[in-house]
């Protein structure tokens, strides 16, 4: 099973929007995906009409018996593992775990002979979360505004990544949310664009990616004939190739 974590220390770039077009373009590839939200807002589960069981919480996640939890799609191969509101607390429990920042490498290795790619979307914060996430995942693909904050954030994890000895090779970033008219944004991206951890996909700012939340479905099926689909599925498969290589 291949761990895809969408993942910023920065707020508002995308990664749920992303996270949840990836999945849909995962699925529809025909491999058995599993999104999993671990951001206490949920937004992935409200993407997809889901809530969370009555009886889930932050103790029974991180026990890691995660299957009676996951709540089916309206879409073939795709299944979701929706957030709860007491994961804002997952960094306290985590911290009282014994262990090393691997606990998320346990709670979903239970999971590894029920789907190929499982896909995280991440809260935006940099703490014990945020090294667990990093030494889980296989591929941690980063949505990046071109601005100069966003390009910071980046930077940091790459740092994290370092310092916690993680191999740079699984850190992926790609420009979101991209507006051409904007001089900061084409030169942001005609500087950084060309570095290796760049993907050469984008996903340009249109209003279709922001109707997701009134649609509550991937643009993919709200608007199939926007560029925003064929952006994110042009990101999917050059995620999916990298990380094949990783």
């Amino acid at each position: 099973m291949k761990i895809i974590a969408i993942y910023s220390s920065k707020g508002g770039v995308g990664k749920t929007a992303t996270a949840v077009n990836l999945s849909y373009s995962c699925a529809r590839s025909g491999r058995k995906t599993l999104l999993c939200d671990i951001d206490p807002q949920g937004a992935a589960g409200y993407y997809y009409l889901i809530n969370p069981k009555s009886n889930f919480n932050r103790k029974k996640f991180l026990k890691g018996d995660l299957a009676p939890f996951i709540r089916g799609t309206d879409f073939e191969n795709l299944d979701l593992l929706p957030a709860h509101f007491s994961f804002r607390n997952l960094d306290l429990a985590l911290d009282g775990q014994e262990g090393t920042g691997t606990e998320l490498k346990r709670i979903f290795a239970g999971l590894k002979d029920q789907y190929d790619v499982l896909i995280l979307d991440c809260p935006p914060n940099m703490t014990l979360l945020s090294e667990n996430i990093i030494k889980a995942a296989d591929l941690i693909v980063t949505p990046v505004i071109p601005t100069t904050l966003s390009i910071l954030s980046f930077a940091q994890l790459v740092k994290l990544a370092d310092k916690l000895e993680v191999k740079r090779k699984k850190l992926m970033a790609f420009f979101s949310m991209v507006d051409k008219r904007k001089n900061m944004h084409s030169d942001i991206i005609a500087k950084f664009g060309p570095k290796k951890m760049f993907l050469s996909s984008e996903v340009p700012y249109l209003a279709d990616v922001e109707k997701m939340g009134l649609y509550r479905q991937p643009v993919a099926v709200s608007a199939p004939a926007s560029s925003a689909t064929i952006s994110y599925e042009q990101l999917w498969q050059e995620v999916w190739r990298r990380g094949v290589q990783a």
